[in-house]
């Protein structure tokens, strides 16, 4: 299925993808961030290794969008649902190695992405974190005021 058959309106989106290929040790986060903007599709790859130093799609190629951490690649995203031919280039043996992987993207899994305006996983934890603090330092307070009356 191709990008225009989704009927994306132009925004940020998550979408589940699946990798085959290689020895089997790498692997990239799935869900994944995927924007569209005039029709066309860009996936933000991101390995479970900080080795590797370029892809390929077709003919062209694409370098690494971060430089700390596991390697992240902003790719196009030429088709769904049908595994996607790429070459992940590792630097992690002795002599750099282009290996041949598919990305398979399913349309299915394409959601609208987090706005970021929800407190998310670790501003839920920091939140809690505070009630606890100031429900322990309001016990310990009244304790306090226990004793001394």
């Amino acid at each position: 299925m191709e990008v225009s058959e989704l009927n994306l309106a132009d925004g940020e989106y998550t979408v589940e993808v699946t990798m085959e290929g290689g020895s089997g040790r790498a692997s990239v986060q799935s869900p994944t961030e995927l924007s569209v903007e005039n029709g066309q599709a860009e996936a933000k790859i991101v390995w479970s290794s900080s080795h590797y130093d370029y892809m390929k799609v077709g003919e062209e190629k694409y370098l690494p969008v971060n430089t700390e951490g596991n390697s992240t690649f902003e790719i196009p995203v030429e088709i769904f649902d049908e595994p996607m031919s790429v070459i992940g280039d590792t630097t992690a043996m002795s002599v750099p190695h282009e290996i041949e992987y598919t990305l398979t993207f399913a349309s299915d899994s394409v959601s609208p992405a987090q706005s970021g305006h929800g407190m998310g996983t670790a501003g839920i934890g920091i939140a809690a974190a505070v009630v606890i603090a100031c429900a322990a330092a309001f016990w310990g307070i009244r304790k306090n005021k226990k004793k001394i009356g």
